[in-house]
């Protein structure tokens, strides 16, 4: 049993010390790849795009056509942001409100995976994109961190 414990032990030790840059990698890539497809989709079929919009979606304040070519031009560029880690909080902040108000106003019942979203994109908010990437690579340029 003792063994068993130690193993555990050594075990956790070893995940503690994977930095965080290597964890932000898969998770910028994760999130992208979740709202690229999205607007994949919308530009596959833009009159099913206007018609889920006007019909189904219910965004308030925006008239439907609006609210579609806003949803569609932050999924186009958010995510190429977050592969490149360019602008990561700033597309991570813009893409966990687009979240929000899918699960407030479109799909509340798809909770489990706006949290998932969300958990994801809290994360790069309040970490950012870690080393690999270009904010990292700008702030060390411009000596901001």
């Amino acid at each position: 049993m003792n063994s068993i414990t130690s193993l555990i032990q050594k075990t956790y030790q070893r995940l503690d010390t994977v930095p965080y840059d290597a964890l932000a990698i898969p998770l910028r890539l994760a999130v992208a790849t979740v709202f690229w497809n999205s607007a994949m989709a919308k530009f596959a079929n833009w009159e099913t795009t206007l018609e889920l919009f006007t019909s189904e979606y219910g965004i308030p304040l925006l008239p439907p056509e609006v609210a579609a070519y806003l949803a569609s031009a932050i999924e186009v560029s958010a995510p190429p942001l977050l592969v490149l880690g360019l602008l990561t909080r700033p597309a991570a902040a813009v893409l966990l409100g687009m979240t929000a108000v899918i699960q407030l106003f479109v799909y509340p019942q798809a909770w489990p995976t706006h949290i998932q979203w969300g958990a994801m994109l809290l994360l790069l908010l309040c970490r950012g994109a870690g080393r690999l990437s270009l904010d990292h690579g700008i702030a060390r340029l411009f000596k901001v961190r």
